[in-house]
């Protein structure tokens, strides 16, 4: 017979973003260690209904690791304790039998609550829609070395189009910087030929609505890094500012 366990929650629970939000203590609630995190909440959830109370919401959908919807603060950590991993990605054998579990949702005035753990990140997609297109000829399908590129340029692209887009690096950073997921965006195009045609007007208009949108300024201490689920690293802010500041001289 599987191991059982018992934690408490402690959920921040709000109406709207316009209410008064506050923790609820849920004590006891059985798990194993090799249940996911989001399945302990689904096992919590269904208890709730069954007593006719009202279920937690909060964002999930893949729970794979690559949607980037599971955006919860647990323990004072986006997406919890673990490296480089998404809070579907998380099991319950990382916390202590009895142990209380305190889960918030990303904290940024860019970010505002939907409802209890759930927050809009909208802001994200339309940082995305400003960068607006790639310009590039299709036709048919190219041979694989007809656009050389080279492989540090490739596997650097590739690295910063890991990014999910999830916001922990906002829910991290003390000024809620989106740097870390503006520059990944930039970066991906940046480093390839087919981003070109379009550098600099992509970066300039990325970085004017992320300053539109009320995220704060970039200080570099790297909790961005340290928190990101896909392990973006900060280099990609230095190539955003390089790119930006040629895409102004040009102006």
């Amino acid at each position: 017979m599987e191991n059982t366990m018992k934690v408490n929650f402690k959920v921040w629970r709000q109406k709207d973003a316009k209410s008064k939000g506050e923790f609820k203590l849920y004590k006891d609630v059985e798990t194993t260690p090799d249940t996911s995190f989001l399945e302990t909440l689904d096992i919590l959830n269904e208890s709730l209904i069954e007593k006719g109370e009202e279920p937690i919401v909060f964002d999930h959908d893949c729970r794979e690791g690559i949607c980037g919807m599971c955006s919860l603060y647990v323990n004072g950590h986006p997406h919890g304790p673990a490296t480089c991993a998404t809070t579907c990605q998380l099991y319950m054998r990382r916390f202590k039998d009895g142990e209380t579990i305190t889960v918030e949702p990303w904290r940024s005035a860019a970010f505002p609550v939907i409802k209890d753990l759930m927050v809009n990140r909208n802001a994200f997609d339309q940082i995305q829609q400003a960068g607006g297109y790639v310009s590039f000829a299709c036709g048919g399908a190219q041979d694989a070395n007809a656009i050389p590129i080279s492989k540090e340029n490739a596997d650097l692209a590739m690295d910063a189009a890991t990014c999910i887009g999830c916001g922990a690096c906002v829910a991290a950073c003390k000024n809620g910087s989106a740097m870390l997921f503006v520059s990944a965006k930039v970066s991906q195009f940046a480093l390839l030929p087919q981003g070109q045609v379009e550098a600099t007007r992509r970066v300039k208009a990325m970085v004017a609505k992320m300053d539109e949108l009320g995220f704060g300024n970039c200080t570099n201490t790297r909790a961005c890094e340290a928190e990101c689920p896909k392990g973006i690293s900060i280099s990609n802010i230095a190539r955003l500012n390089r790119e930006y500041l040629s895409a102004k001289l040009k102006d």
